[in-house]
């Protein structure tokens, strides 16, 4: 192990310590949202300087396994040693790099998740229905929350757009390299010779913000207008104008709501995903000029990518950031994106690991 690296381990057993101390004043364990801040921190450095702790250990065996190489009576005995705590030393130091990789403060957040038909007219708006099923469908395999913010139907049922709120655990960590646009080939229900066409859709997720950390909307620089929420009719039609829609007039971005009776309501979720529209553009457009230099291995996320190809004849979905092939279409477009994510989240780890020896 390099020595840079060996004294941020010993830098955080160090930490290890003084946080023992801290969570041990009485005033800390008073303040219960920083007690549960520096608890959390204090499992994670613990976990750590553990892991430090066996690498050490191990390091330590195998130079007494060495010095044993020359016995002859315990030369067998000490090979198998040395093999096996090598093994154990690659595998300890993998997981410590591990740890070191820069976690973004958003991983853990909650995620807007929107779906917009592009090219190719109702089939576009179909495959739109399709990823929002495929989204809703994950999120219940993994017990998340989802909540519909915004819909706007297609006259063959699918959707021209869809908003979805996903609550749950590290959300945007699993779902953050959705971003971009995903295109399907397949033959159309409205083809009647066959043909295989070509349609895309884009998809973007965007972190929900904290309280502390949302964006400041001037009232001054909004348009809110009120309107009647489209419905199935019968009974429970909405009768009144209490479906929102808000505009940002110094960018153009806009974000609607109908999903509830309450005008109220649907204000505030509309204001929550313009928020977030206008963080995530912030957030964007500082990426872009951080990589105006290097295209980086997982993507700009930036829209107009294409990231993902869904070809409905070969059973085939390709993930062209890391040409990820995978002839099991139909269980991914029921919900099946381990494989994918953890593709994708792998690669993404590889270059940071790289970057993180280089510059080691």
């Amino acid at each position: 192990m390099k020595d840079s690296l060996r004294q941020q381990f010993q830098r955080l057993a160090l930490r290890l310590s003084e946080l023992d101390a801290t969570l041990a004043d009485p005033a800390v364990a008073a303040d219960m949202k920083r007690y549960r801040t520096l608890s959390r921190e204090h499992a994670q450095v613990q976990s750590v300087a553990a892991t430090f702790a066996r690498y050490e250990q191990r390091e330590r065996d195998l130079a007494s396994a060495r010095e044993l190489l020359g016995d002859a009576e315990m030369a067998v005995m000490a090979g198998e040693e040395v093999a096996a705590a090598e093994d154990d030393l690659a595998r300890l130091h993998a997981e410590l790099l591990t740890v070191l990789l820069p976690r973004d403060p958003d991983d853990a957040r909650n995620a807007f998740l929107e779906v917009r038909a592009g090219t190719g007219g109702d089939e576009s708006a179909l495959f739109a229905a399709d990823l929002v099923r495929m989204y809703l469908r994950f999120a219940e395999r993994r017990g998340w929350r989802v909540e519909v913010m915004s819909e706007s139907l297609s006259d063959l049922g699918g959707y021209r757009e869809c908003v979805l709120r996903i609550e749950g655990e590290d959300v945007y960590a699993q779902l953050r390299f959705e971003s971009g646009g995903h295109r399907v080939q397949r033959v159309p229900t409205t083809e009647t010779q066959g043909r295989i066409h070509t349609s895309a859709c884009t998809v973007a997720v965007m972190p929900e913000p904290d309280e502390a950390d949302e964006v400041t909307l001037n009232p001054a620089e909004l348009r809110i207008d009120t309107f009647r929420a489209s419905g199935a009719g019968g009974q429970h039609v909405n009768k009144t104008d209490s479906a929102i829609r808000i505009t940002h007039l110094p960018t153009g971005l806009v974000a609607e709501c109908q999903d509830d009776r309450s005008q109220h309501r649907n204000k505030a979720k509309a204001l929550a995903v313009l928020g977030a529209r206008l963080k995530e553009k912030d957030r964007s457009e500082r990426a872009a000029r951080e990589a105006a230099t290097r295209k980086g291995l997982i993507g700009s996320g930036d829209r107009s990518d294409r990231i993902r190809t869904y070809n409905f004849p070969q059973g085939r979905l390709t993930d062209h950031r890391i040409n990820l092939t995978l002839y099991r279409l139909q269980g991914v477009l029921d919900g099946d994106l381990d494989e994918v994510i953890a593709a994708l989240q792998g690669a993404r780890a590889a270059q940071q690991l790289a970057a993180l020896e280089s510059g080691s």
